[in-house]
């Protein structure tokens, strides 16, 4: 398995699972608990996105449309 995605926080690491699982990339999420080690300080980058070797290459190109915006939400679909 490989890290394909450094998530902000662990919201993120799971909607990115649910957006790779959706197009049948199985995947694991993990580091969470590492924030607690932090301490007071703001803790970020510790969720990552994990994939199979066989499923990297479909996966960062995925991520890739996914901070390109290309799931984000439309101006009329955000008004509803």
């Amino acid at each position: 398995m490989q890290v394909v995605y450094q998530a902000d926080n662990v919201v993120e690491a799971e909607l990115l699972k649910g957006l790779l699982e959706a197009h049948g990339i199985a995947c694991h999420t993990g580091g969470f608990f590492l924030q607690g080690a932090v301490g007071d300080l703001a803790a970020s980058g510790f969720a990552n996105v994990w994939v199979g070797d066989d499923d990297v290459e479909a996966a960062r190109a995925l991520l890739k449309r996914y901070e390109q915006g290309e799931f984000g939400l439309s101006e009329d679909e955000d008004a509803d």
